[in-house]
């Protein structure tokens, strides 16, 4: 994991300890359903942040013979588990609690103390959102938000951000629902805030269930990286012409297979054809540190 992933996951599990434990004081002071929802939102947040971080540490095991190529991909599995959380133990339990008071409405106490605490909590999750956007922006290179969110090969930074944009628009929904029923004096304003920030919380959760099942099947490298690839080994003084370019997304790392051929293969010997082929390659790490393992072969077809 890199290190602004590594910073944004910390920024998110700093500013949600702190906005679930405010919250779930205020939700059972006042009887807020939309509260409660965003404390038990804030708390499975929480609970993704140390997945995540599990999975960072799980990432660095060193590679063996079960697994060759390490355990870099781990964070795909993890990522997909936080998704899932972030789908059944915020949004689902949002809905569930959000019908649960429309059916049975129930009055509201204190609405001070609630809003009060999801005004601080906008502050919060808006510092945390701005410190993931940061780390975005240092490697999006220009892309916007959501070409990036499509194209990225980083699911921990992806999952943040999306955690963040949920709690964000949870937060401000469950203080319009909070005021609106302390204006009108009806609680069914309440239980519909609690319904909407259930459906938010789903709908971004497939969204990231969609890209995260991407990289467990097998994405290539990001569009820009496999285009540079390319360019770079067709640039290359020993390759003639590039035949196929394969890029895979090994968690932080990169698997490459290229077949190509080589300059004057015909009158070479073999180990003058292998010193080309090492030094493409030697080139190719140097330039793409991301690129651990390279395979090449050489081709005439």
């Amino acid at each position: 994991m890199s290190n602004g992933s590594t910073r944004a996951i910390f920024y998110a599990l700093g500013a949600n300890f702190g906005i679930a434990l405010a919250k779930f004081g205020a939700a059972f002071y006042t009887g807020s359903g939309s509260l409660l929802a965003e404390a038990i939102h804030s708390s499975a947040d929480c609970a993704n942040q140390l997945l995540l971080l599990l999975g960072m540490r799980q990432a660095r095991r060193p590679a063996s013979a079960d697994f060759p190529l390490g355990h870099h991909r781990v964070s795909y599995f993890w990522s997909m588990i936080v998704a899932l959380l972030l789908f059944f133990m915020g949004g689902a339990f949002s809905v569930y609690e959000g019908i649960e008071r429309l059916l049975h409405p129930q009055s509201m106490e204190n609405a001070g103390i609630a809003l009060g605490v999801l005004g601080v909590a906008v502050v919060l999750e808006a510092l945390s959102l701005r410190g993931a956007l940061q780390e975005i922006r240092e490697v999006a290179q220009g892309r916007s938000f959501l070409v990036w969110f499509r194209e990225t090969r980083q699911p921990e930074l992806m999952v943040v951000a999306g955690e963040d944009i949920a709690a964000l628009i949870g937060l401000v929904l469950a203080f319009v629902a909070v005021a609106a029923s302390v204006l009108t004096g009806n609680p069914l304003w309440d239980a519909l805030g609690t319904l909407a920030i259930g459906v938010v919380l789903m709908a971004i959760a497939v969204a990231v269930m969609i890209e995260v099942k991407g990289l467990i099947v097998g994405e290539s490298a990001a569009p820009h990286l496999r285009t540079e690839i390319e360019a770079f080994v067709a640039a290359q003084p020993e390759v003639e012409q590039v035949l196929n370019v394969i890029t895979l997304s090994w968690g932080e790392k990169v698997v490459i297979a290229v077949k190509a051929r080589m300059r004057d293969m015909e009158t070479q010997t073999g180990m003058q054809l292998v010193d080309a082929i090492n030094a493409v390659e030697a080139r190719m790490q140097t330039r793409f540190p991301q690129a651990q393992w390279v395979f090449f072969e050489p081709d005439v077809r």
